[in-house]
């Protein structure tokens, strides 16, 4: 396991890409790609920042040919906190790098009010909406240390810690989120900027909701409570949980602005350079 983990971390670390973790050291189940990236966290600081989910949707799991969500961590040299600022000073600016998926996605993000420990018996969204703290705005920036992250299959993506790259949490939602139907609220994206090829401005809007995030970004938290659960690790007090894209990604490219609107519950967004 160690060996794998060496090879994606020297990945992520120096921009290289892979056809495939080589065979002889190549996690086979996901407890193994569970088991793979457990070991970022002795590379990084502490502690960690919290977890993210992937393929929350049927199209995303079809697209990566996956059968369900993949849960990975969220470290925290990678993430960029607004959740201390205003509303209207919440804008993160963000290196574009040798990004390979160049997408950015709008998600609901929950930070954790109380440790979850592992039991035998599953959680309820209610229990886990009971121990969270407050509700966020954010944007994830995905990406991948495969030449194509479509067809490694689920275990060597979860090793890959699940496309993480960057994150930005906003500012806390009002505190009458938990009256709202996150199902059906609505959130849109938009991509505003100068395209450095074409030289000219663009725009690109999309638009979803929380349905898009296992039926509900609430279920969608319940589910990544009980992976941990089922892996012997605690969901612990202060840790974020960013649930999943609510709509389509939106293609990115240094010089555009990430805009990410949740309407009642707040707008952040992400200048990449």
């Amino acid at each position: 396991m160690k060996a794998a983990a060496d090879l994606l971390w020297d990945c992520w670390q120096n921009g290289h890409r892979l056809e495939s973790v080589p065979d002889d050291i190549r996690p086979r189940t996901r407890e193994e790609g569970y088991a793979v990236q457990a070991m970022l966290e002795s590379r990084t600081a502490a502690p960690l920042f919290g977890w993210k989910i992937a393929a929350t949707s049927v199209a995303g799991q079809t697209h990566i040919n996956v059968t369900g969500p993949l849960a990975g961590r969220l470290l925290p040299e990678r993430v960029t906190d607004l959740s201390r600022r205003s509303a209207e000073g919440a804008q993160a600016e963000l290196p574009f790098g040798v990004n390979h998926m160049k997408v950015a996605e709008a998600e609901f993000a929950f930070r954790m009010g109380r440790d979850l420990a592992p039991r035998s018996q599953p959680y309820s969204v209610g229990e886990v909406l009971d121990a969270v703290a407050t509700l966020h705005p954010a944007i994830e920036v995905p990406d991948s240390r495969f030449d194509d992250f479509t067809i490694v299959g689920a275990p060597q993506l979860i090793a890959d810690n699940a496309c993480a790259h960057l994150f930005v949490l906003g500012p806390p939602a009002p505190d009458g989120w938990r009256a709202i139907d996150l199902a059906e609220h609505r959130v849109t994206g938009t991509v505003i900027g100068r395209h450095f090829q074409r030289r000219q401005n663009e725009s690109v809007t999309r638009a979803g909701k929380g349905a898009n995030v296992l039926g509900d970004p609430r279920i969608a938290l319940a589910w990544l409570a009980n992976e941990l659960s089922g892996l012997g690790i605690t969901l612990r007090t202060g840790e974020v949980v960013t649930t999943g894209t609510c709509l389509v990604p939106l293609p990115i490219h240094p010089g555009v602005t990430v805009i990410a609107d949740f309407g009642t519950l707040g707008r952040i967004s992400a200048q990449i350079v």
